[in-house]
């Protein structure tokens, strides 16, 4: 059981493919509503319980395919530990990490309860937050993520209220999900896919092909550097900008804070948009992720964290 983590960024992104089982819902027409916290810290913090008895606070992640603890809260668990068991791992800061982890344990949250649930050690997470789960949890279904109302909805089909929202395709690949968006310089427009990443606490991360190819490095002025830890407490230093204008499908968000790192070609492969531009929509995901339904919602116009 080889155990893959992609990586973290401030608030851990990993991809671990365990197989989850099918959750216990009993009827679900109308849907299962989640509640969750919005963070100081850009995170989707949800309830969960862990065998009927831990209660452990954990952050919805788009881009994970795993459930996860970190050591810290493993510590305070009654009903699990991790053991012997360990598995190699490689993250975004190294290729050489161990994770230990713990199989058939019962996850509920919510509604909805899932018997055999394997859960992976992390050291790190959302700040303040026990570990994460991803989108996997609710495979076939319909997932609503409302920021005005701090409620997730997982349902059978799309809702009525669809028509209000802007379409727009995704492309699901090894459980990640991708829309396209535009970088905006000047009169310059540069297109390019973008990993939708709530596990990533910023606006945009700029992959190295990306701002290679357009030079970006040089049209965009850098502004300082941060440290960033992936899920072992491997450090990269990223470059920060501000970008003028980001569009996603037909919404312009201005002066947008963006990362790259210039000089580590090969490193970052992917752009992502992280919760600072996510939380700015109420979004519905479709049940065989093909699209992805947004609209602005009243944090549309809010300043940009310094997180």
């Amino acid at each position: 059981m080889k155990k893959y983590s992609l990586f973290i960024l401030t608030a851990a992104m990993c991809c671990r493919m365990s197989g989850i089982a099918q959750p216990k819902t009993g009827s679900d027409k109308a849907g299962y509503v989640i509640p969750f916290e919005l963070t100081a810290f850009n995170n989707i913090s949800v309830s969960a319980v862990l065998n009927g008895r831990d209660t452990v606070h954990i952050m919805f992640h788009t881009a994970e395919n795993s459930v996860t603890l970190t050591q810290d809260a493993d510590v305070k668990l009654k009903t699990m530990h991790f053991n012997g068991k360990v598995d190699n791992v490689k993250s975004w800061g190294s290729q050489d990490n161990s994770s230990r982890f713990s199989e058939h344990n019962v996850l509920r949250i919510g509604g909805m309860e899932w018997p055999d649930i394997t859960v992976w050690e992390d050291k790190n997470s959302g700040k303040t937050l026990d570990g994460k789960f991803g989108p996997n949890l609710f495979e076939n279904k319909v997932v609503e993520i409302d920021f005005d109302k701090k409620i997730i909805t997982v349902s059978d089909s799309l809702p009525d209220k669809i028509k209000n929202y802007e379409k727009l395709k995704l492309t699901f690949q090894k459980g990640d999900m991708y829309v396209a968006g535009s970088c905006v310089i000047s009169t310059n427009t540069y297109s390019n896919k973008f990993l939708v990443h709530s596990g990533y606490s910023g606006a945009l991360l700029l992959d190295d092909d990306f701002v290679n190819s357009n030079k970006l490095s040089d049209q965009l002025k850098t502004i300082g550097e941060k440290d960033l830890k992936d899920s072992y407490g491997n450090i990269v230093k990223t470059k920060k900008t501000i970008l003028p204008e980001f569009r996603l499908g037909s919404v312009a968000l201005m002066d947008v804070p963006a990362g790259f790192f210039e000089g580590a070609i090969g490193r970052q492969k992917m752009s992502i948009i992280g919760m600072d531009i996510l939380k700015r929509f109420n979004i519905i995901f479709d049940a065989q992720r093909e699209y992805i339904y947004l609209k602005p919602n009243s944090l549309k116009d809010l300043g940009y964290a310094n997180i």
